[in-house]
């Protein structure tokens, strides 16, 4: 068995050993130098009046009673010196700056920088693991400025790599934003985890940002050159397809209005011997009010008549002297299809 201690080179009390209480006292000497390490400062050059059991840290190049002992711990004992040497981990709180120091193997640095910046994983009141190395749990987290601003950077290593922020609810992410797979910018969320919806992408390359089919402004559909002409619908005489619907059918064109409008238009041959009936391309809700001129030189003019239905109408083509005239005729009807 060693007459020492591994670590710190302890003494031992040996079997039948006289004057036990000397080795004890020296074992206590040395524990209460380095237990719970506080120095007075770190330096080369040796203080003029120190006070007894003053320590001190031998910076780089030590003169005079601490030369040759550069990294040790001094400790001033009234009448000399006793050295320590460090090993590596060691730390000790120096009083003149009030800043907590390690031993890195060579020399004494500021903890937080060299050896001790870097740690594989760290936790304030939370576990961290191997992906989650860093780990925080706590009410809120402040990020502060020591300048004029401050930066919150994600990198990633490639353009098809993930640089985001993801929110989660129970360790489920719900909603993302960041550039996931690519360099466009974008926002998506989810109701459970593994199936996402892109509510907004920015392109990288000319910033142009992009909305999802449907979006809505203020709770109102959003309308864009994609959506302005199309299927015109409504629910409940809400407009919710297209701004302008156009078509045409064999019984006439149109054109049909989000605000409930529609336009109908035709080209019919009246008789001259009954009226001709006009069946509309759409219907409407309600009679439409119905207009038309002819293409014959002389003075004539047109009555109609009505289903009521808003489907059709009965359309003759009158002279002055009350005879009906068949000619060409142009007919518009304008109503509402809700």
């Amino acid at each position: 068995m060693s007459d020492t201690s591994a670590v710190h080179g302890l003494p031992y009390i040996q079997a039948a050993q006289a004057q036990k209480h000397v080795t004890h006292n020296e074992a206590l000497r040395v524990l209460d130098v380095l237990v719970q390490l506080s120095v007075e400062a770190q330096g080369t050059i040796p203080p003029g009046t120190p006070e007894t059991g003053a320590r001190y840290i031998v910076g780089t190049g030590g003169s005079g009673a601490w030369a040759g002992q550069d990294g040790a711990v001094a400790l001033w004992e009234g009448t000399s010196w006793a050295f320590f040497t460090p090993q590596q981990g060691w730390l000790a709180w120096r009083r003149d700056t009030s800043v907590l120091t390690v031993f890195d193997g060579s020399v004494w640095v500021p903890y937080g920088t060299g050896m001790a910046s870097s740690l594989p994983q760290f936790g304030i009141n939370a576990t961290p693991d191997a992906v989650n190395r860093f780990s925080v749990a706590s009410d809120a987290t402040l990020l502060s400025n020591a300048g004029a601003g401050h930066q919150v950077k994600i990198n990633k290593a490639d353009s098809d790599d993930t640089a985001s922020l993801l929110f989660q609810t129970g360790f489920s992410g719900r909603a993302e934003m960041g550039t996931a797979g690519s360099d466009d910018f974008a926002i998506k969320v989810s109701m459970d985890g593994s199936t996402w919806s892109t509510a907004l992408s920015i392109a990288a390359d000319s910033g142009v940002p992009d909305l999802v089919a449907g979006a809505t402004i203020d709770g109102q559909l959003a309308y864009a050159r994609g959506n302005l002409l199309g299927t015109v619908s409504a629910t409940g005489g809400q407009p919710t397809g297209a701004v302008i619907e156009r078509g045409s059918n064999a019984n006439g064109e149109y054109v049909r209005f989000a605000d409930g409008t529609q336009i109908c238009t035709s080209s019919l041959t009246t008789s001259g011997s009954g009226g001709v009936r006009w069946n509309y391309p759409l219907t409407f809700a309600a009679s439409p009010h119905v207009t038309g001129s002819m293409s014959v030189t002389a003075a004539h003019f047109i009555t109609t008549s009505g289903s009521g239905s808003g489907t059709s109408v009965t359309v003759n083509g009158w002279a002055h002297n009350g005879g009906r005239v068949a000619s060409q005729t142009r007919l518009t009807a304008i109503g509402r299809w809700f």
